[in-house]
């Protein structure tokens, strides 16, 4: 049995063991990248804690402090409030709210994840409020940063453009960003009819349930609905805004313009703001470090760490081969959009990007393919899985999560995944690909 077979199947039992008995995934991957990278494929420590996500785990220790911090002193419920009146009481139109103001971030240059990491925490509040359901709430901020993503003048798109490019190849600016638009845009309507109204089954009675905002501020629960269900249409409290929120503003102002304006790691930026923040409340100084979700960073970081000692040793690019080699160029299209899909929803989409579309610009210089259809295919495929909570912005969402069954809330992240995972490469192949074969 080959060295690659071997590392594949631990990754399966991984996920069999984590599921029937109650152990941190996290835990079990660190394990495996140590057995694993060190018996099987004979790595050096160095180059197993080379996969360690160094920047995703400041990301999340960052960001889930300082939406700590704006929690305990109520500035979170201020901005939830401020949501309500932008759509006039309708709650039920803010995860669109949240779609439209990521995929224009994203559009206009903002990384995805850090477009998602502005914009979870809020939402995840704004979900507990009002009981809508959290799973639907973050995955539409995921689904609208993903829908901008391919716009020529963000990342994901000019990295995608640069490589086709090299090859002599030419794809229509405009071709990939609707495609991608589109397809997002689908995605997130079916996500929204289908989630709407499972709201109140994701939460569970829990001190941080009840309502109490900091100094004042208003709680959460006094505008949920009665009787449970999802709140369509609510009154907007009035509130007083005190100067520890009006610090935190200013804070959140400051997060914003620097990883916008000037690209700075959002993760270092939101762990000075929320220090900051903590040391003029010093009240409350220790109570922001419990709202760290250190759970859902060793589930991501133990999984990385996992695929890195994989991707090290070529064991990606070794399953990727060999789909190159079926023959079939219909076929290797479908088995490359199912590959990346699979592969990007435990590593980073733009390293996967960078390693596979190369591997389709042969099969595109034959002719015998729509080159937009895969290209716009195997991008989607990429990106579309990022909701997985092993990705950046899964992660993202599973840490900023408030008032659930944190298992039981994993397992619903995983299982939107899961059927993400094994129906959009698909999807996307059947629209772009296969009308443009015949």
């Amino acid at each position: 049995m080959s060295s690659q077979i071997i590392a594949i199947l631990v990754l399966g039992a991984m996920f069999v063991i984590a599921t029937v008995l109650p152990i941190n995934i996290g835990i079990l991957a660190l394990v495996a990248s140590f057995v694993v990278g060190t018996f099987v494929f004979g790595l050096e420590d160095k180059e197993i804690f080379a996969g360690f996500p160094v920047s995703l785990f400041v990301t999340v220790v960052g960001v889930t402090y300082l939406f700590s911090v704006a929690k305990q002193n109520g500035t979170i419920d201020l901005l939830v409030q401020g949501g309500i009146r932008l759509v006039r009481g309708r709650a039920i139109l803010v995860p669109w709210v949240l779609f439209a103001v990521a995929a224009t971030l994203t559009a206009l240059g903002t990384f995805t994840p850090a477009a998602v990491a502005l914009l979870v925490p809020i939402g995840m509040s704004f979900a507990f409020t009002y009981r809508i359901s959290p799973l639907m709430i973050g995955m539409m901020v995921i689904c609208g940063a993903h829908a901008g993503a391919f716009s020529p003048m963000a990342v994901s798109g000019a990295l995608v453009y640069g490589i086709v490019a090299k090859s002599g190849l030419t794809i229509s600016h405009a071709a990939l960003f609707f495609a991608s638009m589109g397809f997002n845009l689908l995605l997130a309507g079916g996500t929204y009819v289908l989630l709407r109204r499972r709201g109140e089954e994701s939460f569970v009675e829990h001190p941080d349930n009840e309502a109490s905002g900091a100094d004042g501020s208003t709680g959460g629960s006094a505008s949920r609905p009665a009787g449970g269900g999802v709140a369509t249409a609510v009154k907007p409290q009035t509130t007083t805004v005190i100067w520890r929120q009006r610090a935190t503003l200013a804070a959140l102002v400051v997060l914003v313009v620097g990883a916008l304006a000037f690209h700075l790691q959002i993760g270092f930026l939101a762990l000075a703001a929320g220090a900051v923040l903590a040391l003029l409340d010093r009240e409350n100084l220790g109570k922001a470090v419990d709202g760290i979700s250190w759970p859902t960073i060793l589930l991501v970081a133990g999984m990385v760490t996992y695929v890195g000692v994989l991707e090290h040793s070529d064991t990606i690019d070794w399953v990727a081969h060999g789909a190159v080699g079926l023959g079939a160029p219909l076929l290797v299209a479908l088995v490359l959009c199912v590959i990346v899909g699979v592969t990007s929803a435990f590593a980073s989409s733009t390293a996967i990007l960078t390693a596979t579309i190369p591997m389709a610009i042969p099969l595109l210089l034959t002719d015998s393919l729509p080159v937009v259809g895969v290209v716009a295919a195997m991008a989607i495929s990429t990106t579309i899985v990022d909701v997985s909570p092993f990705s950046t912005n899964g992660a993202l969402v599973l840490a900023n999560a408030r008032g659930v069954d944190r298992t039981r809330f994993y397992r619903q992240v995983i299982s939107y995944t899961c059927v993400i995972v094994a129906l959009g490469p698909i999807a996307a192949w059947a629209i772009l690909v296969l009308p443009g074969s015949f």
